[in-house]
């Protein structure tokens, strides 16, 4: 089966309202872009973790439907210009797409990603880079949850760093299970992993069985009582400075908490809010993110 792509340049406004309306009409999927891509008018989009982007689209969007054979391009986009009212059909273009493997093209995008000095998230469609590296088998599919976002990659190389054999860590807010199984191939133990969502919770699990490592998920009101050597919760802002005082009436005197999720702007802010239980300072900083940590004192 033969394959088309029908490309339209569209202002911000209906980059979001043709999308539907082209999936409405049968189109196989479609996506948006920034048309200023690769030049100087570039424009970052993105929001913090689990958040909506303020906006859906860039100033001048790209809208890129793949059609099957059976559609004719400009009568599509004809009707999707009806259905929306818009003055006039924009302009556009099409371009043939090859017949091919989509399970493997799509696999081959994403490559293994390494972290810090010696850690590798794997795709489990590829061989290790490095077998005598912290090897993590995670599938790309979650959110935030493969060391691709700075937050995910900030705590991963803090954990690095930070966690010693035998060391108690408790993952708050572990999502996929990658900061948990992280600390686990780094010495620790136990590990505890906390989720508000079900679903990230027994996604977390069968994360850490196909990784071999001995972590405890479960819902906050599971979470075990004591304090941890380690305590790590990469969330977000707001979330963070609610549970401040909670966080660190679970770090052991002497512990290490880290936070992430902030953006470099939040940083103060987020530190004021953990002040009167642990002094915490920006450790590292990247793409616009930090990760904060600091040590309880007593120890």
């Amino acid at each position: 089966m033969s394959f088309r792509e029908l490309i339209v340049e569209i202002d911000r406004e209906y980059a979001e309202p043709l999308s539907d309306a082209l999936m409405d009409l049968g189109a196989l999927s479609v996506s948006v872009e920034d048309a200023d891509a690769d030049t100087p008018d570039e424009q970052p989009l993105f929001g913090e973790p689990g958040l909506t982007p303020e906006r859906s689209a860039w100033q001048r969007s790209r809208v890129i439907a793949l059609l099957g054979a059976e559609h004719d391009p400009a009568l599509l986009l004809a009707a999707a210009t009806n259905q929306l009212a818009l003055p006039e059909v924009p302009s556009s273009r099409t371009r043939e797409v090859e017949d091919q493997d989509w399970v493997r093209l799509t696999q081959s995008q994403f490559d293994p990603i390494q972290v810090g000095e010696r850690i590798w998230v794997v795709p489990s469609w590829h061989d290790a880079p490095d077998p005598d590296a912290l090897i993590l088998e995670l599938d790309p599919g979650l959110a935030f949850g493969t060391g691709s976002h700075p937050t995910t990659r900030l705590c991963m190389e803090w954990l690095e760093q930070n966690v010693w054999p035998h060391a108690s860590v408790l993952d708050y807010g572990c999502g996929s299970g990658i900061l948990a199984i992280l600390a686990h191939k780094c010495g620790a133990q136990p590990v505890i992993g906390i989720d508000i969502d079900p679903q990230a919770v027994e996604s977390a699990r069968q994360n850490s069985l196909r990784n071999q490592a001995d972590v405890s998920y479960g819902l906050p009101d599971a979470c075990p009582a004591g304090e941890f050597d380690i305590v790590v919760a990469n969330i977000l802002s707001n979330p963070l400075k609610l549970m401040a005082a909670m966080l660190c009436a679970r770090v052991r005197p002497g512990g290490k908490l880290a936070l992430s999720g902030i953006l470099a702007r939040q940083a103060e802010e987020v530190a004021r809010a953990y002040q009167p239980w642990i002094p915490m300072s920006v450790w590292r900083e990247h793409d616009g993110w930090v990760c904060l940590s600091g040590t309880r004192s007593g120890g």
